[in-house]
């Protein structure tokens, strides 16, 4: 499956997508005002791939003047309902529907990664005033936290995929950078305690399972829940993040 396709898989889940997964904690935007070198507050903002707005959202608490940009009609119809004071457009960051040197700053929360960067740095580079900046963050599991790692790693067995001999988020988040801009970088700590359900509901919207096989992908969460429960007795976790944070002027 391409991963336009892929990306486009949200849609029927958005309603779920905002409801269970997580957002950004205060600590993350004083990293991005710290690192872009402006304050949120009156900032020029475009949120590229802003899903049902949980990253827009934060922006908008922050005062920025934020306008979203999402490709996706379930989610752009999510996001409306929520954010109905935010101005949205329809398209992505490979072609951003944004006037030449209009914003301040361009964020990816969660979203760079559905991009073509020979496509979307020169859109950025656009769109962006002299000095402006770039910020892309992902929210990742917290791989000093053992049993999300042991969790990650019955994903990637489910998946098919190699497991890693020794955690290596700071590899892959170095990895999903593009190359030719000097970025800065921060690693934000946090954690949020939800019902086991809500966990695994959190799991069942990424794109992976969302194009998976129905029985095995239920039959997979049928085992996770069983296992989270008796090592959770009280039926609630801790789900611990690490937010990733890149900010360049290119």
């Amino acid at each position: 499956m391409t991963k336009p396709v892929q990306a486009r898989s949200f849609d029927a889940i958005a309603a779920a997508y905002d409801a269970h997964r997580p957002s950004y904690p205060p600590a993350l935007f004083d990293a991005v005002e710290e690192l872009a070198g402006l304050p949120l507050a009156g900032a020029r903002v475009a949120d590229v791939g802003a899903g049902t707005g949980l990253g827009t959202a934060r922006l908008y608490e922050c005062g920025a003047r934020v306008t979203a940009v999402e490709p996706g009609d379930g989610m752009a119809e999510q996001f409306r309902r929520g954010l109905p004071d935010v101005p949205l457009v329809r398209g992505d960051g490979n072609n951003l529907p944004l006037r030449t040197g209009s914003m301040d700053l361009i964020t990816y929360a969660q979203a760079w990664h559905w991009t073509d960067p020979a496509r979307s740095i020169p859109e950025a580079r656009r769109v962006l005033r002299p000095g402006g900046a770039l910020a892309l963050w992902w929210n990742d599991c917290d791989p000093a936290v053992e049993w999300l790692v042991d969790q990650e790693n019955r994903m990637r067995v489910f998946f098919g995929v190699e497991v890693p001999a020794v955690p290596s988020h700071e590899a892959r988040f170095r990895a999903a950078l593009p190359d030719g801009l000097d970025f800065r970088t921060r690693q934000v700590a946090w954690s949020r305690r939800v019902p086991i359900d809500a966990h695994v509901a959190c799991l069942a919207t990424h794109s992976d399972f969302l194009i998976g096989d129905p029985v095995e992908v239920r039959d997979f969460f049928d085992r996770e829940r069983a296992l989270l429960t008796a090592l959770f007795p009280d039926g609630e976790v801790e789900d611990a993040y690490v937010v990733s944070l890149a900010v360049a002027h290119p």
